[in-house]
């Protein structure tokens, strides 16, 4: 377990762990978990540092970060690519994580997972739909298969018609916005990109939208799906659009299936994605599917 960005607290780190040992793991906790640095865990090279360490250690299986929060940007240019993409190992987390999964992806072509994370999750215990996710995602080597909604929620829709097939890609969408114009940019080229954000008004996520256009990364894609943004109509007051209205209006005519409201992101039912294998999403079936494996024994 490492904290590459902000700093958790106490009581959620031990929830969190006493939770994946329950679940039968073995856990080594990083320098960084304990550390308080402003808003970071730890100063840049520590925290860059523990997460090298853990990729070196052949005692070390999979690294599951401790929460997101800010910082994992000021570490981009510490770690050691090279040695990451010789010691391949399950990679966990969402959010601010978003920009560890793209340059490590991007860099060493190794599959990453969007998923749950030690303090933000385990530490309120995992539901079944989100335990189920993730299990299978870092635990059996098939491909995940269709990505569906809890049962108890309403089904995810498209608002835009098509069929694309693609690897996995994508994250929250502030980082991947905050991220253009440096060598750790997104690849959307034929990729299906996935984006999650959370509580932002829809006019920020109508500019952040138009900030890809403007660079051309939507277009570029084969697909996109956008998550259940969780409190992002908090300020909705009339005359105002909607996120669904703001995701057809800048997505809309992209001629390529976009599919809304996934449980993937900031929710406490989330679906583990694996960024990097292949995965199906089309309209006219109504499915969004991995069809690769994302680990091998």
């Amino acid at each position: 377990m490492v904290a590459p960005a902000s700093p958790g607290d106490e009581e959620s780190t031990l929830a969190g762990i006493a939770w994946l040992e329950a679940q039968g793991f073995h856990v080594h906790l990083g320098k960084t978990v304990d550390q308080t640095f402003g808003y970071l865990a730890g100063s840049d090279a520590l925290r860059a540092a523990d997460i090298n360490t853990m990729f070196t250690s052949p005692d070390i299986d999979g690294i599951i970060c401790l929460r997101g929060g800010y910082g994992t940007m000021r570490l981009l240019e510490l770690l050691d690519y090279d040695m990451i993409r010789t010691h391949p190992k399950v990679f966990v987390g969402y959010s601010d994580i978003t920009a560890l999964h793209t340059s490590i992806r991007q860099n060493t072509g190794l599959v990453t997972f969007h998923g749950p994370m030690v303090g933000s999750d385990m530490g309120k215990g995992l539901s079944d739909y989100t335990w189920d996710y993730l299990s299978r995602a870092i635990t059996v080597s098939a491909p995940l298969g269709p990505i569906l909604n809890p049962a108890d929620s309403l089904p995810p829709s498209f608002i835009a018609q098509g069929e694309a097939r693609g690897q996995l890609t994508g994250g929250n969408l502030s980082l991947i916005t905050a991220t253009l114009g440096t060598p750790y940019e997104i690849d959307t080229r034929g990729k299906i990109l996935c984006l999650e954000e959370v509580a932002e008004a829809p006019y920020r996520i109508d500019r952040m939208l138009t900030q890809l256009l403007l660079a051309g990364k939507l277009q570029d894609t084969a697909g996109i799906v956008f998550d259940v943004c969780a409190n992002c109509e908090l300020e909705l007051e009339p005359p105002d659009f909607t996120v669904e209205e703001v995701l057809r209006d800048r997505l809309g005519n992209l001629q390529k299936p976009v599919l809304y409201h996934l449980h993937f992101g900031h929710t406490t039912d989330k679906a583990t994605l694996p960024l990097g294998v292949r995965g199906i999403l089309n309209s006219f079936s109504n499915n969004f599917e991995i069809i690769e494996t994302a680990t091998t024994d």
